[in-house]
């Protein structure tokens, strides 16, 4: 759990920085998911600064998944977001209101309900057809992405957050169905391209999410994408269960961080200016995903 934990700091910090890069780079010409846009995006430091913790919330994520359900990893990924509130609050200095700062509260009362009810992994290996399923899934969500794209500004960013949560989803699955990391096994186990293929196109989905659409609705499918369904997976058919007598704790626990992270939606994206969180789209409020407004940071680009 505390590596669970150590990954969502290291991801929610992670997103102020990809946020502020993915702003300060120019948009394409479609309106789409945009390949080239991710290597635009490469080309800013903070873009890569949130790579390198990416890169230690993964390992950090990896070792969680192989010791407890994956229900406890997700809820625990999905605070993330009370870290990005937190995180901003402090170096961009937005002023989080009294409800968000009682949703970080309440993401951190959940986690808790959870750290006390889960129990260890399940013991379920996963059949041959779940590891292709999964790799079936992590197509699905490029399928996806293409046809975001014709949807309207709103539904498309929904459409985008949800895809990438549910490419971080088939990750976290993933990492429970690699069981043997000989060359020979990895190469043969569908998993292993379910992973690489699910979490490449989580990543190109949300990048194009925050650039061009709503950020509290990108985000908001990304947690639901990245929390409901691997739980449902790793209870049903990986094992995964509570201990003894305490399955209440971890389903209110459960809901309790995922509602949590969905109030704090918004912090999916670097707020652009200092402006109360939840201030009018006018100001440049993060809900509708304005460039308009500097950040504190740098006025001299679109946070």
């Amino acid at each position: 759990m505390i590596c669970a934990l150590g990954s969502a700091v290291c991801f929610g910090t992670a997103s102020v920085l990809q946020a502020v890069a993915a702003r300060a780079t120019a948009p394409g010409t479609g309106s789409g998911v945009d390949p080239a846009l991710l290597l635009r995006a490469l080309r800013q430091w903070r873009y890569l600064a949130g790579l390198a913790l990416d890169g230690l919330g993964f390992l950090l994520q990896i070792v969680a998944l192989r010791s407890i359900p994956i229900y406890a990893v997700g809820a625990a990924l999905a605070a993330s977001l009370a870290v990005t509130a937190v995180v901003a609050a402090r170096l961009l200095r937005v002023r989080l209101s009294g409800v968000e700062w009682g949703a970080v509260g309440v993401v951190c009362a959940g986690l808790a309900m959870l750290g006390l009810a889960s129990g260890d992994e399940g013991d379920h290996g996963g059949s041959t057809a779940l590891r292709y399923v999964m790799l079936g899934v992590a197509v699905a969500v490029l399928l996806l992405g293409a046809v975001a794209g014709r949807l309207p500004d709103r539904g498309r960013a929904l459409a985008l957050g949800l895809g990438a949560g549910c490419g971080f989803g088939v990750v976290e699955v993933a990492v429970r169905l690699v069981d043997d990391v000989s060359p020979g096994a990895l190469v043969a186990n569908p998993a292993v391209y379910a992973l690489l293929v699910g979490g490449g196109a989580a990543f190109l989905l949300l990048t194009s999410a925050l650039q061009r659409g709503s950020v509290t609705a990108a985000t908001a499918g990304m947690v639901i994408g990245e929390t409901i369904g691997p739980a449902l997976v790793g209870v049903v058919w990986l094992g995964d269960r509570t201990r003894e007598g305490l399955g209440w704790l971890a389903v209110l626990g459960f809901a309790v961080a995922v509602a949590g992270a969905l109030a704090l939606a918004r912090f999916g994206e670097a707020p652009e200016d200092g402006s109360p969180a939840g201030g009018s789209p006018e100001n440049g409020s993060p809900e509708d995903g304005s460039p308009e407004g500097g950040s504190p940071v740098d006025q001299g680009s679109h946070a």
